[in-house]
C-alpha cells in the first residue's frame, strides 16, 4: 500500500513538471523581445500594442537602450529583433536588415525663436563649437546651446554622417540619452537647439527647415529633405516564428498606416 502511495504521488509530480515544463515552452514560443533604437521604440510599442490586442496570446516587450545596444542584443540572441534609426556597420551585416519606415532627423529649437532656416554648414558650425551666438545667424544676440546624443545612439550616428561628416561634435554640447530629453530641455530653453526624430516633434518645439526644405512626410519620402534616414529591424537568420509574423505585420497596409498615423513615412 505505502508503495502505492509513493508510485501515486511520484506519477502527480512528474505530471506536474512536465505541464510546468510544457507551459514554459508554450511562453517561450508567444513572447518576443525587441531592443534598440530609442527613436523606434514609442512606433514598436505602439505596432506591440496593436499585434497583442489582435493575439492576445502573445507577449511583446520592446526596451529602448539605443541602436547599437539593440543590434548587440540581437546578435547575442539575447532579443529576437533589434530595432536601428543608423545603417548598419560593416562588422554587423551578419544580421539581416528589414526598412520599416523612413524618418527625418530635426533640427529643433524653442517655438520662440525667431530662426527658420538654416544650411547644413551652418548647422555643423553650430555643433562643432565655431558659431556661439544666435547674431551670427540673423538671430538675437543670445549664446547657443547645442544638445547631442550620447555615444551609441543612431540618431547621432545619423546625425554625425549626414551633418558632421569627420568634423567632432564639441565636448562643451549638452549629451542626453533620448529624443524626449532632448525635446524637453530645447523646449525651456529660448537659446537651445538640438535635434530629434522627426517622428517626434510636437508643438513643444519648432522644426527648422534645411536648406530652405522643412522635414515632413512628403520632402522624407521624396528625399529632397536631406537628413533622411531608414528605421530598421535586425534579426538573425534564422528568424523565429514569432518575430517572423510581428515583421510581416509591421509590413503589412496595416502596420504601416499606424507608423504613417503616428508620423512616419511608410516604405510603399
Amino acid at each position: 500500500m505505502e508503495l502505492k502511495k509513493a508510485l501515486i504521488g511520484l506519477s502527480i509530480l512528474l505530471s506536474f513538471m512536465a505541464l510546468s515544463c510544457s507551459s514554459k515552452s508554450t511562453t517561450r514560443a508567444h513572447s518576443l523581445t525587441i531592443a534598440g533604437s530609442t527613436s523606434v521604440q514609442p512606433f514598436a510599442e505602439k505596432l506591440a500594442e496593436i499585434y497583442m490586442e489582435i493575439n492576445p496570446k502573445v507577449i511583446i516587450n520592446v526596451q529602448g537602450g539605443g541602436s547599437t545596444a539593440g543590434i548587440k542584443a540581437c546578435r547575442q540572441r539575447a532579443a529576437q529583433v533589434g530595432t536601428s534609426s543608423r545603417e548598419l556597420h560593416p562588422e554587423e551585416n551578419d544580421l539581416t536588415k528589414i526598412i520599416v519606415a523612413w524618418d527625418g532627423i530635426a533640427i529643433i529649437v524653442h517655438p520662440e525663436n525667431p530662426i527658420k532656416d538654416l544650411t547644413l554648414t551652418q548647422i555643423q558650425g553650430i555643433f562643432a563649437g565655431k558659431i556661439r551666438s544666435w547674431s551670427h545667424l540673423g538671430g538675437r544676440n543670445k549664446p547657443i546651446y547645442f544638445v547631442t546624443r550620447e555615444e551609441g545612439s543612431g540618431t547621432r550616428d545619423a546625425f554625425e554622417n549626414l551633418v558632421m561628416k569627420k568634423i567632432e561634435i564639441s565636448d562643451e554640447a549638452l549629451v542626453e540619452d533620448s529624443n524626449g530629453s532632448v525635446r524637453e530641455i530645447i523646449a525651456h530653453n529660448p537659446s537651445a537647439i538640438g535635434y530629434i526624430s522627426f517622428g517626434v516633434v510636437n508643438q513643444q518645439v519648432k522644426a527648422l527647415a534645411i536648406n530652405s526644405q522643412y522635414p515632413s512626410p512628403t520632402t522624407i519620402k521624396n528625399r529632397s529633405y536631406q537628413l533622411t534616414r531608414p528605421f530598421l529591424f535586425v534579426v538573425n537568420e534564422p528568424c523565429t516564428p514569432l518575430a517572423q509574423e510581428f515583421i510581416s505585420f509591421v509590413l503589412s497596409k496595416e502596420g504601416q498606416h499606424i507608423l504613417e498615423k503616428e508620423g512616419l513615412v511608410g516604405i510603399n
